[in-house]
């Protein structure tokens, strides 16, 4: 039966989230795993319990691995697979330590804060660097991120992130699993406090932009490599896009294959179009550091020089560099070797203003994010390559973290692809235009620039780390509290 428990909240925690959607099950999704905790005195079957529950949480909202393994890392079904599995079966670790962990914490008289507080102490974990070697550093998509499209919850995001929201649906499914052991109601006062959530300010009103952008989407083949002939006809494309509609930015997205704008002819080639259009172009391409291909955003402005470089600093698992513990398996880029990571965020000056751009899989760490809006960027905008995951609820899946970030920084946030999804996202996370999807296409956008400072762009994740301090305190005085019965 504990295992039927863990399982199930493995299931629900995909289906709360793209394609499924099922978001009324995100504040219970934990319970049953957490009544499984608290029945079973035993941590090693609470740990095995909570990483059934974690691997298939894993294997199935993030099956799009294995198919970018086969397709483009060129494993073929059973090689992609396997690494995929394994890919599963390590990240599954972290439901483990939460759950070998939860059946102390869920016994203590405040276990309707400590149970949240570690999970989204865990949570926050998920993207550390120090666990990237396993291939364990890698962040998607947080409990909280199911609350998108609930305005109440998102009265959050700008105070503390997207964490603020895992915690209230982890509390309310803590709550669940404790009225189903028998826990007396006055344990559940803490969620009294919920209500308060309601006097924060609401998700701003939709307005209408005042500011132009003429966004391209390419539409280039992830499993084509390009000729001479190609190149030269997707470079008559480009340009006519870009120029179609008179606008002051130009936007091109990151692409499935290197654009070197450091290269003599293709810098000549870009600068022309942005002479052409009197309009600075940010597009992504491939810088190098040495022989180390990094990932960038390059800014021309409309004299056609590059203006400013940022180089990518959260690189993609398998795609950019291969952890270590994965050796065996082949990564998906054209280029001779592993990515270079960059080093600084960087702000681009665009027609008296200030813009941030971040690359693809960075939207799904939030500090990281913030951290442009924090040096004065006035508008953000992902360049992304949604190419490798087919036809899959990743793509999906990637608008609900990018649509998290724009209402954590209350910055309309242009997202900029290849192949789709392209789309302005206004500062409450709302979708407001884009393109169709797998369609060569441009469009003129409208957003707004921006000043306000939330909370959360000011201190960063400072809930996050309360809620490590919450655990730590919580266990300290638990263990504190076993030592002096046993004593006596």
């Amino acid at each position: 039966m504990n295992l039927a428990l863990s399982l199930a909240t493995g299931l629900m925690l995909v289906l709360i989230f793209p394609r499924w959607d099922f978001v009324w099950l995100a504040p219970v999704a934990l319970a049953p795993l957490v009544v499984a905790c608290a029945q079973e005195q035993n941590w090693k079957r609470r740990f095995l319990y909570g990483w059934a529950s974690g691997v298939l949480f894993w294997f199935f909202i993030c099956t799009w691995i294995q198919f970018v393994l086969e397709v483009h890392g060129g494993m073929g079904r059973w090689g992609g697979w396997g690494a995929f599995t394994l890919f599963a079966v390590l990240k599954g670790l972290h439901t483990a330590l939460f759950a070998a962990l939860a059946g102390v914490l869920v016994r203590a008289p405040g276990a309707i804060v400590l149970v949240p507080a570690l999970w989204t102490a865990i949570e926050y974990a998920h993207g550390s660097l120090g666990l990237a070697w396993l291939g364990l550093g890698f962040a998607w998509l947080h409990l909280g991120n199911a609350g998108i499209d609930l305005p109440s919850a998102m009265r959050l995001a700008p105070l503390t992130g997207v964490y603020g929201l895992s915690f209230v649906f982890a509390m309310l499914a803590c709550g669940v699993a404790l009225l189903v052991v028998g826990r007396p109601w006055r344990d559940l006062t803490p969620l009294l406090v919920l209500p308060l959530v309601l006097l924060l300010p609401a998700p701003p009103a939709l307005v209408e932009g005042n500011e132009s952008v003429q966004v391209v989407q390419p539409n280039i083949n992830t499993l084509e490599r390009p000729t001479a002939e190609s190149f030269a006809t997707l470079s008559d494309h480009l340009t006519h896009l870009s120029l179609r509609d008179p606008a002051p930015l130009i936007v091109w997205p990151e692409v499935p294959f290197g654009f070197y704008p450091e290269q003599a002819q293709f810098r000549e080639y870009l600068g022309g179009v942005a002479r052409d259009a009197k309009a600075p172009l940010l597009m992504g391409g491939v810088a190098f550091a040495g022989e180390s291909p990094l990932n960038s955003a390059f800014l021309f402005d409309a004299t056609g020089a590059i203006a400013q470089r940022y180089d990518k600093i959260r690189l993609v698992p398998f795609g950019e560099y291969i952890p270590p513990a994965f050796g065996w398996v082949n990564r998906i880029t054209g280029e001779a070797g592993d990515f270079q990571p960059g080093t600084r965020v960087v702000v681009m000056p665009v027609n008296g203003h200030q813009l941030g751009a971040f690359i693809c899989y960075e939207s799904a760490f939030p500090d990281l994010v913030r951290q442009f809006t924090q040096k004065g960027a006035q508008v953000l905008v992902n360049l992304s390559n949604d190419g490798y995951f087919g036809d899959s609820a990743a793509r999906e899946q990637h608008l609900s973290l990018v649509r998290m970030r724009a209402a954590e920084n209350r910055r309309w946030i242009l997202r900029a692809t290849n192949d789709g999804i392209t789309a302005m996202i206004d500062p409450a996370g709302r979708r407001t235009e884009g393109l169709p999807s797998f369609t060569q296409g441009a469009a003129l956008m409208k957003f707004n620039y921006s000043n306000e400072v939330t909370a959360y762009v000011r201190y960063g994740d400072w809930f996050a780390w309360a809620c490590w301090g919450i655990v730590i305190v919580g266990t300290v005085r638990i263990v504190s509290r076993k030592g002096a019965t046993t004593q006596s």
